[in-house]
């Protein structure tokens, strides 16, 4: 009897593929689903999920106002969190997102008292007022804005002093914007629908041309003849390096999970291709035996998960203690990563940051004797403080 064919599990394409034709309410049930059993997993993934059903609920919900929208932007993004709470950048979407909604609020009650009739007397000047720190401004396409304009942006994604989830409480996805949560009835509707839309569409085009301006930095990083460390390297970090092997030489010490190995397929054969037909070197290193390696690394470079506010990074695991090795060796520690993987998020416990997962892959109910007296746990992502980290690259 023939196998039965893969191919049928729900993932983040066969979810796009059904958001027209599935109601809101429905999309919304189906993505918190996927998120629960982790068939939509990864920042990337998640984050342009987050974001296609926002632009869902704005373009197809009926509402009258911005109240309306805001409140349900705010109920559909605590259900995404409370969801997969380990996904940062999911929180990070939705915040903005409402502050998008707001900006474009703001700028349209300032349009419509500057078409009020004027008087006799010519209008006054107006007053310069203090932009408040914590009002989150709309982030436009980054291909659109300039250097000060970038920073303005991630400044302010990371502005909200007061967000400081608990963990066993669902975190508040308020944008610490500073206008007013009643809005004039006079509001454009239409014209508002129509901005956000775009502006969504703007984060979605940010986040798939992340790789593309993280990777042009692998020139200056990398350098002929330079020994990198990589850790079960994510597709940011793939591109990073085949694009410094386009123009130079070097080794790569490629850190793989032991239980990877066992499978047929090799998730990395591609960027082992790419490396070695510039003429750059690969070597194959077990988590056990990385330590014998160390000290001939130049740089060690990990692909990020989330960035926290201060500084520290959501990591696959395993990774943790290679960058506290490379500290001790006195190594280089990179970690590439997207603005929309910095979350404001500052909780005090390391520990809330770990993953854990299915440890079948190291133990089975084969071992009866194990599995009935030991308690075995595999982590799937863990905590880098920021002691430990020496650079960040993003797509600024």
């Amino acid at each position: 009897m023939a196998p039965p064919k893969g191919g049928y599990a729900p993932d983040l394409d066969k979810f796009l593929d059904t958001l027209k034709s599935r109601p809101v309410d429905a999309s919304v049930e189906f993505l918190i689903s996927l998120l629960k059993r982790r068939q939509i997993r990864g920042p990337e993934s998640c984050a342009i999920a987050t974001a296609h059903v926002l632009l869902q609920v704005v373009a197809r919900d009926k509402w009258t106002d911005v109240d309306q929208l805001i409140g349900r932007i705010q109920l559909v993004g605590r259900r995404l969190v409370a969801a997969q709470p380990h996904e940062l950048v999911i929180g990070n979407i939705v915040k903005r997102v409402l502050g998008l909604i707001r900006d474009e609020a703001e700028e349209d009650r300032n349009e419509t008292g500057n078409d009020s009739p004027t008087g006799a007397h010519p209008p006054l000047p107006p007053a310069i007022e203090a932009t408040p720190v914590d009002r989150t401004i709309r982030p436009a396409s980054l291909a659109a804005l300039g250097s000060f304009a970038r920073t303005q942006s991630m400044f302010n994604l990371l502005s909200d002093p007061d967000f400081v989830p608990s963990p066993g409480s669902t975190p508040r996805l308020g944008s610490g914007a500073s206008t007013p949560q009643r809005h004039p009835q006079s509001t454009n509707v239409h014209a508002l629908r129509s901005e956000v839309i775009d502006g969504i569409e703007e984060i979605m085009d940010e986040i798939r041309q992340v790789d593309e301006q993280v990777q042009a930095y692998a020139e200056i990083v990398i350098h002929p003849g330079d020994y990198i460390l990589v850790h079960q390297p994510s597709r940011t970090v793939q591109k990073f390096l085949t694009r410094a092997a386009s123009k130079r030489k070097f080794t790569v010490f490629l850190v793989v999970d032991p239980s990877a190995t066992s499978t047929t397929d090799d998730p990395y054969a591609a960027l082992r291709k790419s490396l070695t037909s510039g003429g750059s070197i690969v070597v194959n290193i077990m988590n056990v035996g990385l330590m014998a390696y160390m000290s001939k690394v130049n740089k060690v470079i990990l692909g990020a998960r989330a960035i926290t506010r201060k500084g520290g990074v959501l990591v696959d695991a395993g990774a943790a203690v290679i960058a506290r090795a490379a500290r001790e060796q006195g190594r280089t520690v990179i970690v590439l990563g997207g603005v929309y993987k910095i979350s404001p998020d500052s909780r005090s416990h390391y520990e809330d940051f770990v993953e854990w997962g299915d440890p079948s892959r190291y133990v089975n109910f084969a071992d009866g004797t194990i599995v009935g007296k030991v308690r075995v746990r595999n982590a799937i992502a863990e905590f880098v403080p920021t002691e430990l980290i020496s650079t960040y690259i993003t797509n600024l």
